[in-house]
């Protein structure tokens, strides 16, 4: 069996993301490490995670509390100046587990890697020592494509010379922001012997790349490396099939038959966002539905009492956890920031998607929802509640996004998620226990 590490950004979806990977190759025999700051060992403090390993680097640069200001600064720059904070942070990041990873590795006896592909350090440490590695697209996938815009980017699907030109100079933008990444990357590559590079794109695996988006939710793609695999979202379920979903998770609250359900959730890191809250409530009230507000901590009881007035009478919940699969499964539309945790997961239930995104590959995945055909999206800080709700209206009277959805929810039904991910894993790496040929077929197959 194998020791595997993994190298993720500290951010709460893409850990959990990987555990459930790593849970799914411990159960198979292995060993897993998460190896990062040591505030990032928080996201791997619930129960569920007690058998995955965590070894701290860069301790003497990220002393305790660190972490939550990045979070904090991540989720809300506020200037370009804050932009290119965020960046040079990221870079920094880059730097040090090029520096530390190696001796973490050796001294850990890591046999191989699960590097997530927005972390250039797995790849370049990786290859730098001769070590298998498996790329993981916890976020979009950044695999570059001409005539495909990146995913960070809000356009809409185009061919025509217009929209072209516009995801080619979107990219050159993009890439001269990103330079404090790139000239990490690019030293680092000569500090460790290895060629050339300094895109993330760059950086990922020869072996396998695993992603957690399904083909027909992402633009038509015509130049995916053959090792590449969408599995839909990595989820890990206990015996039983109970899905473990975060921490501090809340009870769904009794929903009433006969009105519709609303959901809405701005993810682990927007969760603070009370003005946008307060206006989705609003939209809903005069709209006289169900609804229930998952802030994931980021509002105060006082900001939650402030939420629950601004909805429906009687019929809005506020709370800091949902059980986001179970909510979505029973809920008729669900407003969200468009993160791909979230979109899969209401792809899964066929819950329609109005999209507000805010940050990170949140508007390339509003982009997707609209080209799908299974939601519609609105600008979060220019909506008002009276367009929101006729947006919900919408998604809840127009049968096309449920009929649109069904065909999606069939295909990510079939594409595997975290077991097809593991036998993927352990096929790339020759791991296979049993030389299961069914493994190897499922690796192996249509991505």
């Amino acid at each position: 069996m194998a020791h595997f590490g993994v190298v993720a950004p500290a951010f709460y979806s893409h850990f959990n993301a990987l555990s459930a990977l790593a849970l799914a190759l411990i159960e198979r025999g292995h060993q897993v490490t998460f190896l990062h700051r040591p505030d990032a060992a928080g996201w791997l403090s619930n129960e569920r995670d007690a058998r995955i390993g965590f070894h701290a680097l860069g301790a003497d640069r990220y002393p305790p509390g660190s972490l939550d200001a990045s979070l904090r600064l991540a989720a809300n720059p506020g200037s370009p100046l804050g932009l290119r904070k965020v960046i040079v942070d990221m870079a920094d990041t880059t730097d040090m587990l090029c520096r530390e990873l190696p001796a973490a590795i050796a001294a850990l006896r890591i046999d191989a890697l699960l590097g997530d592909q927005m972390e250039a350090a797995a790849g370049l440490v990786a290859e730098a020592l001769g070590m298998p590695f498996v790329s993981v697209a916890c976020a979009l996938p950044v695999n570059r494509e001409p005539g495909i815009p990146l995913p960070v980017m809000p356009f809409q699907f185009g061919t025509d010379e217009r929209s072209l030109k516009m995801y080619e100079g979107s990219s050159r933008v993009y890439d001269w922001l990103m330079a404090p990444h790139r000239k990490v990357i690019e030293r680092q590559a000569r500090a460790l012997g290895i060629p050339a590079r300094g895109m993330l794109h760059e950086c990922l695996s020869p072996l396998a790349q695993i992603s957690q988006t399904i083909a027909a939710f992402d633009f038509p793609r015509q130049q995916l490396p053959a090792n590449f695999h969408h599995v839909g979202p990595l989820r890990h379920a206990a015996p039983g099939g109970v899905l473990h979903a975060g921490p501090r998770i809340d009870p769904m609250p009794v929903v009433a038959e006969g009105r519709p359900f609303i959901f809405a959730s701005l993810g682990t890191l927007q969760g603070q966002r009370l003005a946008l809250f307060k206006r989705i409530a609003q939209a809903c009230r005069g709209l006289n539905v169900q609804l229930l507000v998952a802030h994931c901590g980021g509002l105060n009881p006082q900001q939650s009492q402030t939420v629950e007035r601004a909805g429906p009478a009687g019929a809005t919940t506020v709370c800091a956890f949902a059980p986001q699969q179970a909510v979505l499964a029973r809920a008729d539309a669900v407003v969200s920031h468009a993160g791909l945790n979230t979109a899969m997961d209401a792809i899964a239930a066929r819950t329609p998607i109005l999209a507000l995104p805010i940050a990170f590959d949140q508007p390339g995945v509003a982009s997707r929802i609209c080209h799908a055909g299974i939601g519609l999206r609105a600008s979060p800080r220019f909506t008002g509640a009276a367009q929101l709700g006729r947006h919900l209206r919408r998604l809840l009277d127009e049968p096309e996004y449920g009929q649109r959805l069904a065909g999606l929810s069939e295909q990510l039904a079939q594409a595997g998620g975290t077991p097809r991910a593991a036998d993927i894993v352990e096929t790339a790496l020759n791991l296979n226990r049993r030389n299961d040929s069914d493994a190897r077929r499922t690796a192996s197959g249509i991505a």
